[in-house]
């Protein structure tokens, strides 16, 4: 049998194993990350488990309002007692068949004594204490669903957020890669122009410095991508040497809604379009009813008005109906007949005459935390408002940055062209080679980053009624913004030109750069 077992199990287990070890076939897109998401998390079935908790205290909540019947058999085995021989016929004088002939059968004494009894109690009247159960426990579990839906919500939106990180610090490896083979390319035209005694030593030794300065570059980009790349395993449940390849290369020049998002996400992107996008935000109407934060904060005011009620409730009478049923037997052997009965009916009322202000205190205590519930809710709304104004404001800076960005790569390759012809027929200097390089590397850079910018306002914008207030409202941290390699010049510009932007996180605030990541 042990062998058996041990077969099945290593049946079993080995599947797994392999499936979970076995890279993941093709590219991975965002809906299928969510979906692998939402099957994995741990927060997820935490908040179904809590929903489950929630019926469970409903279903004990009711119970007050039916029957209650309880069944119990004892047996008590006498080894000594002080009844013992007292009613025997010789101890009394009596003579057999004489008046005192039966006192032998009294259950005084007895050796072995069966009892069976039946108790069964009925709420006749409770003063509400019941109802009032039952109304915090479907508050109860009414927090609990709200909070599901928000916890789904969050994780999606992490989720997106990863996937996207990741993406985002794929493209900036190439971007770095390419940019050292740029900078590699031009060190060896110029030391073949200096071996051919057309260029002087000093442009070799800024051509190989312009080159190992792009080596730091690329190592830091590529470990953001590793804690990328490790962050989206762990919100995968994948273990950390899983390979897996993103569908999403961030190189697409209309940045379209993903599908998940977009039903959600187009109607709301359709009344932002007016000429001033400030307005178009103040204007836009956010239901706060809809915000699970705000259902959540409804919901616990309703649970402490019903703890309340439950309070109250306890000064007042309570009626309940009882009758207990007992079979009782006193074999002179082991075995019952139960030839005797007791059977009781009775009604029972309490009232609660001195608690010491132990039920004042209740009171004021439970009145107290309504309070404070009620002004909670109104907080919560107003912050509700905020962080819905607030996302649609990220929304448009990220739509402005990524329109914003717009032909500004393609300028940029093309005046790195040309500036790379100008420099090999010798009319220009590495200078301006290098100054072109930079604004090429920067203009990508920031087209990237504002296509995961968009992307990631969009999923916030789509998600909003379920997620917490102020979720994703800052840049997510865990690794560090991309910053170009300046050329070695000191006139090199900072900022790059032909309408490009600061690599900066339009979901961060003023001054923050974008993290990888996540929290």
């Amino acid at each position: 049998m042990r062998v058996f077992v041990t077969v099945v199990c290593v049946a079993v287990l080995l599947p797994l194993s392999a499936f979970a070890q076995a890279p993941l076939a093709g590219p991975l897109t965002l809906e299928q990350v969510l979906e692998l998401a939402e099957a994995r998390s741990e927060t997820v079935a935490i908040a179904q488990a809590g929903i489950r908790r929630a019926e469970g205290e409903e279903i004990r909540a009711r119970s007050g309002l039916f029957p209650q019947l309880n069944v119990s058999v004892s047996y008590d085995r006498s080894l000594a007692s002080e009844f013992e021989g007292l009613f025997d016929d010789a101890s009394l004088g009596g003579t057999p068949g004489g008046d005192d002939a039966g006192l032998e059968e009294l259950p005084f004494g007895r050796a072995n004594t069966w009892r069976l009894n039946l108790a069964l109690s009925q709420n006749l009247f409770d003063s509400g204490r019941i109802r009032a159960q039952r109304q915090i426990a479907t508050a109860g579990r009414e927090t609990a669903l709200v909070g599901l839906t928000s916890s789904r919500a969050q994780l999606l939106f992490d989720a997106t957020q990863a996937y996207y990180n990741a993406a985002l610090s794929d493209r900036l490896v190439a971007i770095a890669e390419a940019t050292l083979g740029q900078a590699t390319a031009t060190l060896q035209q110029t030391e073949a122009a200096f071996q051919a005694g057309t260029q002087p030593e000093f442009e070799v030794l800024r051509a190989r410095v312009s080159r190992d300065t792009q080596n730091p570059n690329l190592i830091r980009q590529r470990v953001n991508r590793d804690v990328a790349l490790l962050r989206l395993k762990q919100l995968l449940d994948l273990p950390a040497d899983a390979q897996i390849e993103l569908a999403d290369a961030m190189l697409d020049n209309v940045a379209a809604p993903p599908a998940v998002f977009a039903s959600r996400v187009l109607p709301i992107e359709s009344t932002i379009t007016a000429s001033d996008p400030v307005q178009a935000v103040l204007r836009t109407p956010v239901p706060q009813a809809d915000r699970a934060p705000v259902k959540q904060a409804a919901a616990t005011v309703s649970l402490r008005e019903a703890s309340l009620a439950s309070v109250k409730a306890q000064r007042l009478p309570s009626v309940a109906l009882t009758t207990n049923y007992g079979r009782v037997a006193y074999p002179n052997n082991f075995v019952p007949t139960f030839d005797r009965l007791n059977w009781t009916v009775g009604v029972t009322m309490q009232v609660p005459i001195l608690t010491g202000g132990r039920q004042r205190g209740d009171e004021v205590v439970a009145a107290a935390e309504v309070e404070a519930a009620l002004v909670q809710l109104r907080q919560v709304e107003e912050l509700a408002a905020l962080d819905a104004r607030s996302a649609l404001a990220e929304l448009i800076a990220a739509r402005a940055a990524w329109e914003a960005t717009a032909g500004t790569v393609q300028q940029a390759n093309r005046a790195y062209e040309i500036a790379d012809v100008r420099y090999q027929a010798g009319v220009s200097t590495q200078l301006e080679l290098s100054d072109s390089r930079v604004l090429l590397q920067q203009a990508e850079a920031n087209r990237a980053q504002a296509g995961r910018d968009l992307q990631v306002a969009r999923a916030r914008v789509a998600l909003l009624p379920d997620l917490p207030i102020g979720a994703g409202g800052t840049g997510q941290g865990g690794g560090q913004p991309f910053t170009p390699s300046p050329a070695p010049a000191p006139q090199t510009p900072s900022t790059p030109q032909n309408g490009g932007v600061q690599l900066r996180n339009a979901a961060a605030p003023a001054g923050g750069a974008q993290q990888f990541g996540g929290q």
